[in-house]
């Protein structure tokens, strides 16, 4: 072990003392960091006998740890596998994981770890499931369950218009049978009064068209403006339920953009200034469902509007191929928006799963630090790495950078077929991380936010030899 003692500003103690295990390759870009961090706490870096330190498992570092003097922690790299009671018990002192990226270290130890509250919501999700009557009602009870396991509070039945659904009584009973609230949108009188007997919780929509129905419901009925009517209607609505002292939910109907939105929003505000207490709905899909746009930063930005303006409930569906997944998105953006709405702070720095395409950093080496990592190789395994501007393939032989795939492959002279295969995925996600500003890590996923996968299981014994095919490969451990 070598001490590196050094003080600064960070979330640790100044008493604290942090023991960092890393191998031989990044143990410079270690030391790097952690001397531009200036931490206000003393650290020892612990350098393993291996190359590569993603490939340490705790119990092989238990096995050639040291026992830390005087620390209060040891912190060993995110992509080392095992269980971290087998090297507590080696080094007498917790034990954690930093991130999967040394370069991330700063943020590591800068960021708030935990945050009271954060996760809570108070907008709940109605996903419509559309043209409900032409699916089977196995069909619609398993759209019904993704929707359920996206972050959906309300399955809503959308209707076919002029088309009167005959087993619209057997589909809201089976949903409510498998613990569904359900709601109908249709303006067909027979069909509201058949779900409503069933027991649908909520009916999508009234107005002077089939207002008259209202005494007659045990749903909530959503009330929205007259075809064409506007606010004078809506309050006219408004009022006759009122009346009736029955329970209702405002829909003053956001328009696509470009086609009354503005004005829409204005009509939102209106809603909320004369009726306070009002529960609200808005239909988010008016917008991601008309729009040739990713739907996910759409999608947070109406969560962010319903949280401020105080919507009740965000309709949407997921018809069009670009808004598969929105549901998901918006039960995300609904969390984010309700902590940064509750706790007075802006929604960043907060939550990354909406970060699909971009990352919020791409940690990166310079072509520099690249070489200097190259001269410390002796083996023939392939390191991929990817910069600001180019990627970097390199062995103990050769140093390779570019930004065609194709042509850094040529260079490489691999023929066996599976290191072939595994060079040329890595190779694609590296220029695919390149291309979008993405942080890359060899073997691992990139970061799809809320799209990414599980992290695939490290390969200690492996194809990612990387071998050039010129000599025998020998073990990352040597």
């Amino acid at each position: 072990m070598v001490d590196g003692a050094a003080m600064g500003e960070t979330g640790a103690g100044a008493s604290e003392k942090i023991v960092f295990v890393t191998g031989r390759l990044a143990e410079r870009a270690l030391r790097g960091v952690l001397d531009g961090m200036r931490p206000a706490f003393e650290y020892e870096v612990a350098v393993m006998p291996i190359t590569v330190a993603a490939l340490m498992t705790t119990s092989w570092i238990a096995s050639h740890l040291t026992p830390p003097r005087l620390a209060s922690l040891v912190m060993i790299p995110g992509l080392c596998e095992g269980d971290l009671a087998v090297l507590e018990d080696r080094a007498g002192v917790r034990v954690v994981r930093g991130p999967k990226d040394l370069l991330d270290l700063p943020e590591h130890f800068g960021r708030p770890t935990e945050r009271a509250g954060y996760g809570t919501y108070t907008i709940k999700i109605v996903a419509e499931i559309h043209n409900a009557s032409i699916l089977s009602l196995d069909g619609l009870l398993a759209r019904a369950e993704y929707y359920r396991q996206a972050g959906a509070d309300v399955i809503d039945l959308g209707c076919a218009v002029g088309n009167r659904w005959p087993q619209v009584s057997e589909a809201v009973m089976l949903l409510k049978q498998h613990g569904f609230a359900v709601s109908i949108d249709t303006f067909d009188q027979g069909e509201i009064l058949d779900a409503d007997a069933a027991g649908v919780d909520y009916v999508l929509s009234l107005n002077a068209s089939n207002l008259e129905l209202a005494p007659r419901l045990r749903a909530v009925p959503v009330v929205v403006p007259d075809f064409d009517g506007g606010m004078p209607s809506l309050a006219a609505n408004v009022a006759a339920l009122e009346r009736l002292g029955l329970r209702y939910v405002i829909d003053p109907i956001v328009a696509p953009l470009n086609f009354g939105f503005v004005e829409s929003l204005e009509r939102l505000l209106e809603v909320r200034r004369r009726w306070p207490q009002a529960e609200v709905m808005i239909g988010t899909h008016h917008i991601t469902e008309l729009l040739d746009a990713d739907t996910i930063g759409v999608n947070a930005l109406l969560a962010g509007l319903a949280q401020e303006v105080g919507v009740t409930y965000v309709l949407t569906t997921e018809v069009a191929s670009w808004t598969r997944g929105t549901v998901r998105e918006l039960d995300i953006a609904r969390r984010l928006a309700a902590y940064s709405h509750a706790h007075g702070v802006l929604p960043k720095n907060l939550e990354d799963r909406l970060l699909v395409v971009k990352d919020r950093r791409a940690s990166r080496y310079t072509l520099d630090e690249l070489r200097a990592l190259h001269r410390q190789i002796r083996d023939p395994n392939y390191r991929i790495f990817v910069t600001d501007d180019q990627i970097c393939v390199f062995n103990a032989e050769r140093f390779v950078t570019g930004r065609d795939i194709q042509e850094i492959f040529g260079q490489l002279q691999v023929e066996e077929p599976t290191h072939a295969f595994y060079l040329g995925r890595e190779l694609m996600k590296a220029h695919m991380a390149l291309m979008l500003g993405k942080a890359y890590t060899q073997e691992q996923h990139l970061d799809w936010g809320y799209l990414t996968p599980p992290a695939p299981p490290t390969r200690h014994v492996r194809l990612t030899q990387r071998w050039s095919g010129r000599r025998k490969p020998r073990s990352d451990r040597d």
